[in-house]
């Protein structure tokens, strides 16, 4: 299937010069072990049309971020490019180079807007382009769902078709109906912070945890509470331990045949193991719609240029070829792509199912980026993943944890 989907791509894009014969003869990439994959197709390419071989150095994803942090701090810099992830960009973006040039009308429009927004790291110059992109779905059990008699009793039981969940009181539902003995309607991830933020952008909300300005928390606002009941409220339909629960787990637990749903990033739909008694019953669809609508958060990788870098103009031209020839990511074992246009390209094609509600969400009006806070992860690991985790324990006050996490929020912003 990959040999026959490489050989139908359409290699058409921005129409990137080449690399001077007076160029760098290698490049430096600095990737996340999940990137390198992504993006060998395109390096082995460049390297055939250009001459110039990319150099991938590949680090764990804490390790990236440290590696990048300290040479643009010291402006001593080994790398030409780097694949670095959204919520990193606010805090690099002053050492990283501006790429206004490269976002054309026609760039603009094959991108999602949140990811759009992301790839300027809340500053006034564009410093990444889109790379990979990804989002949370629903993910559910076509066995458990396409049963005739499961599908009689939850008719009977609610009144409407069991069908995959298109809203919060449908997912709901379906969770409920399928909790029993065993079997869990849903898992829930209450280590992580990211499903939550999905339903606080559901609910309505348009600044995310912080305000505008990244000076002040948004927590404990109607739509934050509204969010917070509906995430907690599914927990008796999770398997237990929901407080300890990260992506890791919940994941396990489907692949498992433990639960009927999960809400989980799109990457995943291509990587469930053929030994899983899942394998080959799995539907996806676009995450639920709360009062705002469909939303979700984005999950992008840019690829970004260091200003003190040795090869900006040759940095330049293969950041350029990497989106024109995207769809080269599409064939690897994560298929993960950010362009619209190669989305779409393969969504229809077998094993790119999950390519079709990954665009419903990102496309979705209500789908708002992360803030833009070089405190960003100090919130998420300080703030909204405690709060989550005193959340889903049973009687907790929901109104009284976000009061508390927006005063975290509140005390790390300030310093």
């Amino acid at each position: 299937m990959a040999i026959a989907a490489v050989a139908a791509i359409t290699l058409s894009g921005c129409g990137a010069g080449g690399t001077s014969s007076s160029g760098p003869k290698t490049l430096t990439v600095l990737v996340e072990a999940g990137g390198h994959a992504e993006l060998q197709p395109i390096a082995d390419l460049y390297k055939k049309d250009k001459g110039t071989t990319v150099k991938f150095v590949e680090l764990p994803y804490n390790g990236l971020y440290n590696r990048v942090n300290s040479e643009l701090s010291s402006g001593s810099i080994s790398f030409d490019v780097a694949a670095l992830d959204a919520i990193w960009l606010p805090a690099f973006k002053d050492g990283l180079t501006s790429l206004n040039s490269f976002f054309t009308a026609e760039v603009k429009s094959d991108n999602f807007p949140a990811i759009l927004d992301e790839a300027k790291g809340g500053g006034s110059n564009y410093v990444g382009v889109p790379a990979f992109a990804n989002s949370e779905i629903v993910y559910y059990r076509t066995d458990l769902f396409n049963n005739a008699k499961n599908k009689t009793a939850f008719q009977s039981e609610f009144g409407y078709p069991l069908a995959a969940p298109t809203t919060w009181q449908q997912y709901s539902d379906i969770a409920k109906f399928f909790t029993k003995g065993s079997l869990y309607g849903t898992g829930l991830p209450g280590a992580v912070e990211t499903q939550y933020l999905s339903t606080l952008s559901q609910a309505g909300e348009k600044n995310m945890v912080l305000n505008p300005a990244g000076t002040a928390s948004t927590l404990g606002d109607s739509y934050s509470l509204k969010a917070l009941d509906y995430y907690t409220s599914l927990v008796k339909y999770a398997p237990p331990g929901t407080a300890a629960a990260d992506w890791n787990a919940v994941q396990n637990q489907f692949y498992q045949g433990k639960t009927a749903m999960m809400q989980f990033w799109a990457h995943a739909y291509r990587q469930v193991p053929t030994s899983s008694p899942v394998y080959g019953k799995i539907g996806v669809a676009a995450l639920p719609a709360g009062p705002a609508g469909i939303a979700g958060v984005p999950g992008p990788f840019y690829l970004s240029i260091p200003k003190a870098g040795k090869n900006p103009t040759a940095a330049m031209d293969f950041v350029k070829f990497a989106y024109d020839h995207q769809a080269l990511s599409a064939t690897t074992s994560l298929g993960l792509v950010a362009r619209i246009s190669v989305l779409k390209q393969f969504e229809d094609k077998p094993g790119y199912a999950a390519y079709r509600p990954m665009i419903e969400t990102l496309s979705a009006p209500a789908t708002i980026s992360r803030p833009s806070s070089p405190h960003w992860q100090n919130i998420v690991d300080n703030a909204l993943v405690p709060m989550l985790q005193k959340a889903v324990v049973p009687g907790a006050n929901n109104s009284q944890l976000l009061q508390a996490a927006a005063q975290q929020v509140n005390s790390i912003v300030s310093k």
